[in-house]
């Protein structure tokens, strides 16, 4: 319901994150509550946000125990905000991030909330364990048992298979292969070679190295827990050491290897939005706008190669509403979630003849890829899922923000084929 007669403009006026750190190293005895609660506390500390009563808090976590099921409230509840500030969970795969930040700025378009943060969660190190099915159905029967015999009884049907833990699969439901088993099909399909997947992952690499020592991130992470900068970062990462990597899903023909995919990774970050007038109201920056955003999904269960290629899709819709082409922007981020990814979306965008078979209205055409990713991505930051969104989002308008005008258009592919794509502006 829109309370207002206009739509309003959705102001980016903060980002914070922890660093990011690969699964089982720095944030190995952490959880998502904690490290949420350090990247909104941080947030809240560099924007003076302290006792303040916002719109609203959203974000979520792909991977969560279920004592965490309010989690994005919890949290909001440890930190310094006002405990009236209100809070909700949201769920995209990777998208979640992003979309959190899509669900609080059309609040803040529509007039129902002045202000609200958006962020993400993920640990990969305290991934919840599950008991089999046999176990929890026993377990169940024995606490309605009515004496000590028919509990007995119950628990002498279980057989040791049945105590073998169960962890998250990181599989796709519908066809039982991974993130990295599809993209390998998407490599082979629209032919990435190894070379330039690796290339791709270099850039990423040199280009964040060259950020972190510019001071880029100096006021955009939050030290946490003994890191200060994302541990998954290699300073003196080459073709050579990317090469003599082996094959990380198709060990026999694949591409894809731990150098051009992205690890299991533990991080949160959040970005503070606002309407024009309540940031003014509290002398805080407006670093840029969100202007557009979309949403799409893709068929990949008969079609293999498509799970990640969803924001071609998105990306056609929004800048036909947006009356742009895709060479009107100053910065690209495409979230890295594999080389073969990225580069399998740049080669459709080129392509009318792959653009067709895909099904998109038209080709989009080339971009200046010296404008992609310029401060290195999610090869070299790495990927803890809801967590991408944004960290991408808040590099983004800070690019704007320093230039001082311009356009960004930010890509994040999710599993379940699904993908959103954002348009920024100063």
């Amino acid at each position: 319901m829109n309370t207002t007669k206009t739509v309003r403009k959705v102001a980016i006026v903060g980002y914070n994150r922890i660093p990011f750190a690969r699964a089982n190293t720095a944030y190995a005895n952490v959880g998502n509550q904690e490290m949420m609660t350090a990247a909104l506390n941080g947030l809240i500390d560099k924007y003076n946000l302290k006792g303040q009563l916002l719109g609203e808090v959203a974000g979520g976590a792909v991977i969560k125990h279920s004592y965490d099921m309010n989690m994005i409230r919890e949290c909001v509840m440890k930190t310094a905000l006002d405990p009236a500030t209100p809070a909700c969970d949201l769920q995209q795969a990777c998208d979640t991030g992003i979309e959190s930040a899509v669900y609080i700025a059309n609040k803040i378009a529509l007039g129902q909330i002045e202000s609200g943060i958006a962020g993400g969660v993920d640990s990969i190190s305290d991934m919840p364990i599950a008991v089999s099915e046999n176990l929890r159905k026993t377990l169940l029967k024995a606490r309605q048992a009515k004496s000590l015999g028919e509990k007995i009884k119950a628990f002498l049907k279980l057989r040791p298979k049945d105590f073998s833990p169960l962890v998250p699969r990181n599989e796709e439901t519908q066809t039982g292969l991974s993130m990295g088993g599809h993209t390998e099909i998407t490599a082979k399909y629209y032919k990435i070679s190894r070379e330039d997947q690796d290339n791709l992952a270099l850039k990423s690499h040199l280009n964040m190295a060259k950020a972190y020592d510019e001071g880029f991130f100096a006021d955009m992470i939050t030290p946490f827990n003994g890191l200060d900068r994302d541990n998954n970062l290699r300073k003196d990462s080459s073709i050579e050491k990317l090469a003599k990597l082996n094959p990380a899903f198709d060990k026999a023909n694949g591409t894809l290897t731990a150098g051009n995919s992205t690890p299991l990774t533990d991080g949160a970050s959040c970005i503070l939005l606002a309407s024009e007038e309540w940031a003014n109201e509290r002398g805080l920056p407006i670093l840029a706008y969100i202007t557009f955003a979309e949403i799409a999904a893709i068929e990949y269960v008969k079609n293999q190669q498509n799970l990640l290629l969803a924001p071609l899709f998105a990306a056609s819709r929004m800048l036909e509403k947006a009356e742009l082409n895709l060479q009107d922007f100053d910065y690209y981020e495409i979230h890295e979630a594999f080389a073969a990814q990225v580069l399998a979306t740049l080669k459709i965008w080129e392509s009318p003849e792959l653009s067709a078979e895909l099904g998109l209205k038209k080709t989009l055409g080339a971009i200046d890829r010296e404008k992609l990713n310029v401060k290195g991505s999610s090869l070299a930051a790495a990927h803890p899922f809801a967590a991408t969104g944004g960290r991408i989002i808040g590099v983004m308008a800070k690019l704007l923000n320093e230039k001082g005008s311009g356009r960004g258009f930010v890509s994040i592919c999710a599993a379940g084929g699904q993908g959103v794509t954002m348009i920024i502006e100063k």
